[in-house]
């Protein structure tokens, strides 16, 4: 993906309520260099729900089940051409930046993206 050599590359998280998972993975990636994260969630309530605007901001798209990618695709289809929609597999068995969960997001994003230490 070119990038221009100024601008970071922009991440954006996706889980059903935008409160554990998605800003767990956000965090990871605040003041990581080259990059820049947002995060949201797809059921009505979300501390930030998604919007066409946020997946036409983003480089790569990350979603923390299938049910996130399948809502993104029925609800943003035009908003989702060309944009890389990646499904990290991980379940809402988590609190906000648990160790646990920090270390799956990490093994999850590793083969896609460089990950904090």
């Amino acid at each position: 993906m070119d990038q221009a050599e100024d601008r970071p590359i922009q991440l954006l998280f996706i889980c059903s309520r935008n409160q554990w998972r998605s800003p767990t993975a956000e965090n990871l990636y605040r003041n990581f260099p080259g990059y820049a994260a947002r995060s949201a969630g797809t059921e009505p309530g979300s501390r930030q729900r998604v919007t066409a605007g946020l997946i036409g901001w983003a480089d790569l798209i990350f979603v923390m089940e299938a049910r996130h990618r399948d809502y993104l695709r029925e609800k943003f289809s035009e908003a989702l051409m060309g944009k890389q929609l990646i499904n990290l597999r991980i379940p809402d068995d988590f609190a906000y930046n648990n160790p646990e969960l920090i270390d799956l997001l990490k093994a999850s994003l590793s083969p896609h993206i460089p990950v904090p230490d």
